[in-house]
């Protein structure tokens, strides 16, 4: 956690992250979960390249391949027995079943948002994400909402108002996004287990049907991994590292450094999936897209101005402590 007075003075001591690690680590830290942002935004432009594939049959190797980048993980990394721990935890095997499946029909709908080339909503979803999580909070943990959170909600309410009533009906894509990620991580918060110990786990459960689903679309007429070309199967299997590296360079940087900061790189990706959709795939940003992500952005600089006012002001408390 960041330190310091009332009127910083040029000399003023960082003291780094609440997790007492020092500055240089959670330098390295910022540009791991930067990284991690970066590469997130960046798969829009590797999921365009397997349009030519059945969103179910990219899911299923990404899935598949997961399994394979996240066990050799485990085992370079020495962590088999965490992993055994989380495997004989009924509360985190049922937790984390639940997860799976949120997350596989997460992943479902970005491949499908892809290559239906709605990149836009895509990135609208993962801008109300954050939001979302807001809302969980006061559901869920009875948390209460201070004046600039719910006005946030608020705006972004009506940004997805304004677009609902311009294009006639829900933009589907966006909610499912924004809504199945934020329950996603609040249950893999609440269920305390290790990311990629969990992450295991999650595509071990999914493998079954994925198995079964390239077994059944290769009965029936074919698959991309057993009649497509050498470059088609290199970017299928891909699909683990794509999944795997960006969660573990953020989970490494989230460890390091503060939380505000970490919220406020959280942008990052569906900013560049917003810059990628407009300007590398053409898709129309009109004016009500503009209304709409102007309404959400202003509701998440509020939402991110009061995150840091309050951070401030436990720093403040906890140094006249």
């Amino acid at each position: 956690m960041v330190e310091r007075s009332d009127t910083p003075a040029p000399e003023q001591k960082i003291e780094g992250p609440a997790f007492g690690v020092d500055d240089r680590d959670a330098l390295i830290g910022g540009f791991a979960a930067a990284g991690g942002y970066f590469f997130w935004g960046l798969t829009v432009i590797f999921y365009k390249q397997l349009t030519h594939v059945l969103p179910y049959e990219v899911l299923a190797h990404r899935t598949i391949w997961s399994v394979v980048l996240t066990l050799a993980l485990i085992l370079v990394f020495g962590r088999w027995k965490s992993l055994v721990a989380a495997l004989t935890n009924t509360r985190i095997l049922l937790t984390l079943f639940a997860t799976s499946l949120i997350i596989g029909s997460n992943w479902f709908v970005f491949i499908y948002s892809i290559n239906e080339s709605r990149v836009l909503e895509t990135s609208l979803g993962y801008y109300i994400n954050p939001l979302i999580s807001v809302l969980i909070g006061v559901v869920v943990l009875s948390e209460k909402l201070t004046r600039a959170q719910i006005a946030a909600v608020a705006l972004a309410a009506a940004g997805v108002g304004v677009i609902t009533f311009e294009i006639g009906t829900l933009p589907w894509i966006s909610l499912f996004l924004a809504v199945t990620f934020a329950i996603y991580g609040y249950l893999r918060k609440v269920s305390r287990v290790d990311p990629l110990e969990g992450l295991l786990i999650e595509v071990l459960m999914l493998s079954p049907f994925a198995l079964a689903y390239l077994w059944i679309a290769e009965g029936e007429g074919g698959t991309a991994i057993m009649h497509g070309d050498l470059w088609t199967l290199f970017l299928l299997a891909l699909t683990g590292p794509m999944t795997t590296i960006p969660l573990f360079l953020f989970n490494y940087g989230a460890q390091r450094i503060r939380l505000a900061t970490l919220g406020l790189m959280q942008y990052f990706a569906p900013s560049i999936q917003l810059l990628i959709a407009v300007t590398m795939y053409g898709e129309q940003l009109t004016d009500t897209h503009l209304m709409t992500f102007g309404l959400i952005w202003a509701g998440l600089a509020l939402f991110s101005w009061d995150t840091w006012r309050k951070e401030k002001e436990l720093r403040r408390v906890a140094k006249a402590v």
